[in-house]
């Protein structure tokens, strides 16, 4: 069965065959029953609903109000069997907070302070529209010649304005591993970075080198950062981890080490814990474990059931 993490599971089919076929992308967008618009602003998305049970908020596609402060064309995400969705930028807005028209409709968050209350699907629709955003915010130039790029293909790549270049642009991500290292018993090696809240531990995690198998990433990673040597390392799931760009690949990995020495430039704190310790102290006030919307939390879990 696939395991499936949070801000994963959009639910939609992406429909890549529609993305270049401009006159079916503006019939759905205008359709009133048919399209779903999904606002950002400046890394905020639109809710509505209780803090403790928010709901995504979509725009009023009759409306044009909206229409007014676009950045770039709509963003094509996908089809769920009823609706189309569509990502909107409004960025350019300057009174977001105070606008009347969004008053009505909810209310600018980020998706982080979310969490899993937002839901699965939601959280999972909202980090595809992060992601595609993010990248259209850095790539408004041309890499190879430096000249301006428009959107292309439903918003799902950009083209260089100059003729002689018309180079195309895709959306990437920076592969990183994350991984649970454990001692082939009852202890499980966490650390902790000086930005993490108080008593908060993780896994330990690192960025996919040029000429590197992630598997290869993984024993490196572990050495560099904690001293410790693994093996026996086994992929557990992935994540997409739009903060802003990374594409997160978990793994379990066995230590034939145990002297722990942290990178103190990665690492505060790097120490083993066992199950029980773990099982009767998470959440109280010396001791936590990452949020419940991470990857590294489903690899501590995983590794608890044993």
């Amino acid at each position: 069965m696939m395991r499936l993490n949070f801000y994963a599971g959009s639910g939609l089919d992406r429909a890549a065959h529609r993305r270049k076929d401009e006159a079916w992308l503006a019939d759905r967008l205008r359709h009133p029953q048919a399209a779903r618009i999904i606002p950002w602003w400046r890394g905020r998305h639109l809710v509505t609903g209780s803090d403790d049970a928010p709901l995504p908020a979509y725009l009023p596609v009759t409306a044009d109000w909206w229409g007014w402060h676009l950045s770039m064309p709509p963003i094509f995400l996908g089809d769920d069997g009823t609706h189309s969705y569509f990502a909107v930028d409004l960025s350019p807005m300057e009174d977001v907070d105070t606008h009347a028209e969004v008053a009505k409709l909810g209310r600018f968050v980020e998706l982080r302070s979310l969490g899993t209350r937002i839901g699965q699907r939601a959280g999972g629709l909202y980090a595809y529209t992060r992601a595609l955003m993010l990248w259209h915010g850095k790539h408004r130039f041309c890499g190879t010649c430096g000249a301006p790029t428009i959107v292309a293909e439903g918003g799902h790549s950009r083209r260089c304005t100059n003729p002689e270049c018309n180079a195309q642009h895709f959306p990437r991500h920076d592969p990183a591993v994350i991984m649970l290292v454990h001692d082939g018993g009852d202890r499980c090696l966490l650390g902790r970075q000086a930005r993490f809240p108080p008593g908060m531990y993780s896994t330990l995690a690192g960025f996919v080198e040029p000429g590197e198998s992630l598997e290869e990433t993984v024993i490196r990673e572990c050495l560099e950062e904690a001293g410790v040597r693994v093996t026996d390392v086994r992929y557990h799931s992935s994540q997409p981890w739009p903060f802003p760009s990374s594409l997160m690949l978990g793994f379990h990995a066995r230590a034939t080490t145990f002297d722990v020495r942290p990178d103190q430039e990665e690492l505060e704190d790097a120490r083993w814990f066992s199950r029980d310790f773990i099982r009767q102290h998470q959440g109280s006030e010396q001791f936590r474990l990452p949020p419940f919307d991470s990857i590294s939390r489903q690899l501590i879990d995983a590794w608890l059931r044993g």
